[in-house]
């Protein structure tokens, strides 16, 4: 028993050096003010990776009943339960109460991976977002491309388009959309490299659901951001995020077709990038308006923790022992037919 605590400690400390001191403070100030007593126990979680969950999203592309007796075995259970106003029978991701990550699957030329590993929270956007076959849909900030995958698991649309401006991030989208998706499908995915914040101008009305997974503050990365120089810099940059949110979500609305909607997510707890954006949207653009989620947040209540206050077309999932998932920011829109 001491040993186990002896190494329990010792692993413990490992973490404890890798969390950025410069970040934690300025998270602790921030989210002290915007979350109250919440914080701490958000934190917590946040500040001990031992504890995260990660969540199995299944690939109907390339099933394998013998992987769902596995997880089955080692305790997951579907994720999603609740009578959820969109939940597509092909979407399957299983979760489970302990932590403990899922062996990855390495990138393999012409053979699909079986799961993705995710945190279960970035699934509520797609939910929310309910594509249906035949639709038209826009991922605007696709990369690494797990939402983008999870849609093409819920249904089949008219035409995807995934963009990502980002370089890097751009290849690492290409490969997740080859690592998934089978040959004759991937000929009806366009991935562009473009400025997300033009695509509106260049594709105006074009597209019945647009999906926003803006870049943001990333709390969980950014906590153990191992260069303190860069750190520091990105908190200083992170008072800009929301104007890039914002002209990202112009350019969004602009891209919708009447009648279409909209989901925004991201993955920090940050109101000036969450709610204050979104606000600023729906005070500055009078085409849209904002669309009820709360049947959704209430379905699945049981595997996650929101934050209360919110209004009915956004929600916040608060990471929680035992619910380790978020943060993840989500909010839905519709743009008005005129």
């Amino acid at each position: 028993f001491l040993l186990s605590l002896k190494l329990e400690n010792e692993t413990k400390g490992k973490l404890q050096k890798q969390i950025c001191q410069v970040v934690l403070d300025h998270f602790e100030k921030q989210y002290t003010k915007e979350l109250g007593d919440t914080w701490t126990s958000v934190r917590d979680v946040l500040t001990y990776p031992l504890c995260w969950q990660y969540a199995i999203l299944l690939n109907k592309f390339s099933q394998s009943a013998e992987l769902e007796n596995t997880l089955s075995v080692k305790g997951y259970h579907p994720a999603f339960q609740g009578p959820l106003p969109y939940l597509p029978a092909s979407l399957k991701c299983y979760i489970r109460r302990t932590p403990g990550r899922f062996p990855a699957q390495k990138h393999r030329a012409g053979k699909l991976k079986e799961y993705y590993l995710l945190n279960a929270a970035s699934l509520l956007p797609v939910l929310a977002l309910e594509v249906k076959d035949g639709e038209d849909v826009l991922d605007l900030c696709a990369a690494p491309g797990g939402k983008s995958v999870a849609i093409l698991q819920c249904a089949s649309p008219g035409q995807f388009h995934c963009n990502e401006y980002d370089d890097l991030r751009s290849r690492w989208l290409k490969q997740t959309i080859e690592s998934f998706i089978p040959d004759p499908l991937i000929k009806l995915i366009t991935v562009s490299k473009l400025d997300g914040r033009r695509i509106g101008d260049l594709e105006p009305e074009l597209y019945d659901k647009v999906l926003v997974d803006a870049p943001c503050s990333n709390d969980r990365s950014w906590l153990f951001s191992s260069d303190t120089q860069q750190a520091t810099l990105r908190l200083l940059q992170r008072k800009e995020l929301s104007s890039l949110q914002f002209q990202l979500l112009r350019s969004a609305i602009k891209a919708l077709r009447p009648g279409g909607s909209l989901v925004y997510s991201t993955c920090t707890l940050s109101k000036a990038e969450n709610s204050d954006v979104i606000n600023l949207i729906l005070d500055s653009c009078s085409n849209v308006m904002p669309v009820d989620i709360s049947a959704m947040a209430k379905a699945v209540s049981q595997e996650f923790a929101f934050l209360s206050g919110m209004q009915q077309h956004e929600l916040l999932v608060l990471p929680e022992k035992e619910r380790a998932w978020g943060p993840m920011y989500v909010a839905k829109l519709k743009k008005m037919k005129s």
